[in-house]
Formats: structure tokens, sequence, C-alpha cells
């Protein structure tokens, strides 16, 4: 149809589009997509992946038939494996949470920059680095039901089909909006699931739609906000060191504390705390530093949609718990 339609029935009210950031960005309807795509046209021989990710990552590589090679991390989020980066081998590494830009910084003056992908899946708010590629996911940021983006100077072309599932995916912020959360759940559940198909689609029309109405400058500007006022009342119970000057949109505030129970008594709460990557624990060792992540670590809501009197709630719910 080559001309826009005019007249009829009303789609749904949303404000004019804005620009989007990274508007050099390839778009997908994932960045696991994202990322197949990526494996097809450099054909790396080998990827190092950090073991501490979930794995849908791991799954692009076995689509693409490229091997990894697990490597560990410290609790600093740094790279603690002896990485023998190979000619042909690149090297995978996550802004975990939105808060290892300076880690980010130093690995890329450790190895060379044009082997390197970034996971910018947790970090939104940080800007394309230059190296190999970069990849984002919108929807762990904003009210979309899929997306993904990749930032990168391989010559990707745009897939020849374009995702038609949004539809059925935004089932979930639809019922999360008219009802609640908990009535929402096992839609999202049944959209996440969809999202199991990597075959790359070119991001579908609503989820652009969406994204282009998102005021991105308020929003964070809410999170570091958030963020900061969670730090200065929680900071002393954190294992991590994290400094919020240093820090820009972040996805969540990281919680790293042996206080077992109160991930749960949260949840009881209706304070959502999600586990970042359960199935980690399949094959990390007991007392590795991936399997006290995925165990202790608790990452605080923060985003837009809160302001202080619910950071508040949070804060008095984990004092409580600690201090009972």
């Amino acid at each position: 149809m080559s001309e826009n339609a005019i007249g009829g029935y009303f789609e749904l009210e949303l404000p004019p589009p804005r620009a989007l950031p990274f508007p050099q960005a390839h778009r997908y309807q994932s960045a696991r997509s994202a990322f197949l795509a990526l494996l097809r046209v450099g054909k790396p021989r080998r990827v190092w992946m950090p073991r501490y990710l979930c794995d849908s990552m791991y799954a692009a590589l076995r689509e693409a038939g490229v091997e990894a090679v697990p490597y560990a991390i410290d609790e600093g989020f740094e790279v603690a494996t002896a990485i023998d980066l190979q000619a042909a081998d690149w090297l995978y590494y996550v802004d975990y949470f939105g808060v290892c830009g300076d880690v980010v910084a130093r690995l890329l003056t450790r190895f060379n920059p044009g082997q390197v992908v970034l996971d910018h899946c947790q970090a939104f708010f940080a800007p394309p680095r230059p190296c190999l590629a970069v990849i984002y996911s919108p929807r762990k940021f904003f009210g979309v039901p899929d997306g993904g983006l990749v930032v990168t100077d391989l010559p990707l072309e745009a897939p020849a089909v374009q995702d038609q599932l949004s539809r059925q995916r935004v089932e979930a912020q639809l019922e999360r909006l008219a009802v609640s959360p908990e009535s929402g759940y096992q839609s999202y559940v049944r959209s996440e699931a969809s999202l199991a198909d990597l075959e790359p689609r070119r991001m579908s029309l609503l989820t652009g739609r969406i994204l282009a109405t998102v005021d991105f400058a308020s929003v964070r500007e809410r999170r570091n906000r958030n963020f900061r006022y969670l730090h200065e009342r929680l900071g002393h119970l954190n294992r991590l060191a994290l400094d919020p000057a240093r820090i820009d949109g972040p996805l969540c505030y990281p919680l790293l504390v042996d206080a077992e129970g109160l991930r749960a008594a949260l949840i009881a709460q209706r304070v959502f705390v999600a586990t970042y990557w359960p199935d980690v624990l399949e094959q990390a060792d007991a007392g590795s530093t991936e399997a006290r992540l995925v165990r202790q670590l608790l990452p605080l809501p923060c985003d837009q949609r809160y302001d202080e009197s619910d950071m508040a709630r949070i804060v008095a719910l984990c004092t409580q718990f600690v201090n009972r």
C-alpha cells in the first residue's frame, strides 16, 4: 500500500513521535536475534562469554554454530579469567545493571575493541563505544513488548521479514495498565517465550511507534534520582562498590547482601524483585561468584514509574528485614 490511509476508525492515541537515540542502530525484534544476525555476518571462530548471563545469548551462538568459551567475573563485574583472545575470536561483555561504565572503559584498553561486543541490554543510556558492536534491549527499560538494537560497522542487512507478533505480546503491558501486574503476569511469560524464536526480523511497527513516545531525558533523570536515594540509604549494606556519580540511567539498584529471605519478603509486599539468571546455577559451582550473584543480588526497582515515596517504601522494607 503506497498511500497513507485517511479517515476511518482511530488507532490507539499516542503522543507525537520523538527522535530515538542511536539513529544508526539496526532494529530487530529482540536483542538475541540482533546478536544472531551479528554472528552470521561477522563469523567469529569462537566467542568468550560471561558465565553470568541469560541463556538466550548462548542460544544465539548455538543457532549460529559458533563455539562459546565461558569466562568468570568477580564481584566488581571485572573479567576474572585469563583470556587468550585469538585473531578470529570475539569477547562478549555485559554492562551489568548499567553500573559498569568504568569496567567497560578498562576492558577496551585491555582487549582489541574491534573484537569486543558490548551487551548494553541493561544499560540503555550508555552510549555506543568504539568497538565491534553494542547491543541494546529497549523492553528492559520501557513499556514496549519486544525490540532489540545493535550499533555496528559490520554490514548488516535489514531482515526481509518484519515482526508481526507485537500485537500478541503487548497484552501483558495492557493488562498491567488496565488491571494489575499479577493479572498480566502469565501473558508476560507467554510473551517472553515467544521471543525464543531467534530468526532475525525487523522491529515491529507497534514497538517502534511506542518507543518513539518516550521522553528519554526525563526517564534518565528519574532513574538517576531514585538510584541515588536508594544508595544513600542502603549503600552501607551493599557489598558492591557503587559510585552514583559515575552511573547514568541504570536498570535498577543492584543490592548485593547476604540476607536470605529478603527477596521473598519484598515480593510478598508487592515489590517485585527479579532473579538474574537462575539457569546460571545449572552450570556454576555452588561457591562461585556467579552463584552468589544469582542467589544474593537483589535488583531493586528504581525506574521512571516511581518517585521518592516508592523508594522510601523499599528502603523501609529492606532495613526492617535486615535489622529484625
